[in-house]
């Protein structure tokens, strides 16, 4: 099921809510929380019920573990439960996600012909993977309180974050559910989470999926391209991919603030960043964390001298690549990156006196790049896109991708408005004008967090919101997946 569909908005989350909070008006406390769970469920197992069975054994399995390893207190066992529990989460990832890849490489290396598997890729495995594995070796540290099956089944089910997160640890989001004052209505934040919701669904269904028909004729027509060409659909994808997950996170967070349950920051106006590690610690937030907590650090983190921070450095984007898919682009993408900000940390880049803008300019300029290998389906079409973008000559915007702009219902109303002859002369015109406001949003505007934090009730917010709840919900004929389903 997915947030930006008929079912979601005007069935599944008012009974979530209604459900919900009804129950625990009750004071049907452990009933309200196995409610919650099985909506997450439904949530999950809408589309394929063979996925909820997935999360379910998952679930089973990593409390048993949790549990077992509280029960002893020989350091030997609770090292075979913390080790039986990383295997467990590793492998089952492994067999999912990148079996047929590690298979389809050696068949390719030794001229072999073991079979693939071609499996169906669990949505959200990769995030509630990692979520649990959080767990298993907190318990292991004992920072890892005994919760209730209950309580462990919502914190890894919970609908809002389940399939494209944020990574929530355990500390952060079952006290909230054990909160008996967060059981309640809250007006404030259900006008607060409404607020988000709206603004995500906007820049989900409004912007990121206006991007997604051109960057798709794009990419499936590299050869076609100039370099203008090749800049427009690059930039269209780079913008594709920050409204398509900054509204994702958004929708989460409205969610969460509706249902009295703060999500952890997972987005936060990464193109405003002035060097590439301030970007990623803008974007995906909580995934960065993560690989810091349980990656960078154990490794040795910076602790062993400039030369092993900077290996370390290096391994954590190749596992972050990795995360992100089975491909050699991802793994490329992830180096590349990891290379990128050690230059910029051996030469101090980022502290040199340079315009703030310069800096936003080039660290937006080198992601977009960078993002292009991320979004091609292979090293070899990359190859071809960098080719065409450094020696396709400057010329006429492909016409397809204007085209597809112009099949948008919104440019139909603009030519219908009075725009038409406009539209007929500059036919670029508006794909450039929609493309600059985008870009320029992400570099002025505050995000969500700040303005919901700083939100103040009024007639303008609210007809605000009206509008765009219409505007998106008139244009969902074309339900399309987020872009983080697909790791």
């Amino acid at each position: 099921m997915l947030f930006n569909s008929y079912i979601f908005i005007f069935l599944f989350f008012p009974l979530t809510l209604i459900g919900y909070y009804g129950l625990n008006y009750a004071k049907k406390y452990n009933l309200a929380l196995a409610f919650l769970i099985g909506m997450s469920m439904w949530f999950y197992g809408y589309n394929n019920i063979y996925y909820l069975a997935i999360l379910i054994v998952s679930i089973s399995i990593n409390y048993g573990l949790i549990t077992g390893m509280a029960s002893v207190s020989a350091k030997r066992l609770k090292r075979l439960f913390l080790w039986a529990g990383v295997f467990l989460n590793i492998g089952i990832l492994f067999y999912f996600k990148y079996y047929d890849f590690f298979i389809d490489n050696i068949n390719s290396a030794l001229k072999a012909e073991f079979p693939l598997l071609k499996l169906i890729l669990p949505l959200g495995i990769s995030f509630y993977t990692f979520q649990q594995l959080s767990c298993v070796i907190d318990s292991y540290k004992g920072e890892c309180e005994h919760y209730s099956f209950l309580e462990y089944a919502l914190y890894v089910s919970f609908f809002p974050q389940l399939i494209a997160g944020p990574i929530v640890y355990h500390n952060e989001l079952i006290p909230q559910f054990q909160d008996i004052g967060n059981r309640k209505i809250n007006f404030e934040n259900l006008s607060r989470g409404i607020y988000a919701f709206a603004l995500g669904l906007a820049k989900k269904v409004l912007i990121a999926d206006t991007f997604s028909s051109i960057v798709t004729i794009g990419y499936n027509n590299i050869t076609a391209l100039n370099t203008t060409s090749v800049i427009l659909v690059t930039v269209c994808y780079s913008l594709q991919l920050y409204f398509d997950f900054s509204g994702y996170c958004d929708m989460a967070y409205g969610m969460g603030y509706m249902l009295n349950v703060k999500l952890p920051a997972n987005f936060n106006s990464p193109y405003k960043a002035e060097s590439f590690a301030d970007l990623w610690n803008r974007w995906h937030m909580t995934l960065t964390r993560f690989f810091i907590k349980y990656v960078y650090i154990p490794l040795g983190g910076s602790r062993r001298g400039k030369a092993r921070t900077y290996l370390n450095t290096l391994i954590v984007f190749i596992v972050s690549g990795l995360w992100h898919g089975a491909n050699w682009t991802f793994i490329l993408w992830g180096t590349l990156n990891g290379i990128v900000i050690i230059i910029e940390r051996f030469t101090k880049l980022a502290s040199l006196k340079i315009p703030k803008i310069i800096k936003m300019v080039t660290t937006y300029s080198l992601f977009t790049f960078t993002c292009s290998l991320f979004r091609s389906a292979s090293v070899k079409d990359a190859g071809i896109l960098w080719i065409r973008l450094f020696c396709g000559g400057f010329g006429p915007v492909y016409q397809p991708l204007i085209d597809a702009f112009g099949d948008l219902t919104e440019s139909k109303f603009l030519y219908r408005a009075g725009f038409g002859a406009i539209m007929t002369n500059y036919p670029w015109l508006m794909l450039t004008v929609f493309t600059a406001i985008a870009l320029a949003a992400c570099f002025t505007l505050k995000n969500t967090q700040e303005k919901v934090a700083e939100l103040t009730l009024s007639n303008r917010k609210f007809f605000v919101v009206v509008i765009l709840m219409i505007w998106s919900i008139i244009s969902l004929s074309g339900i399309s997946e987020f872009l983080y389903f697909n790791f």
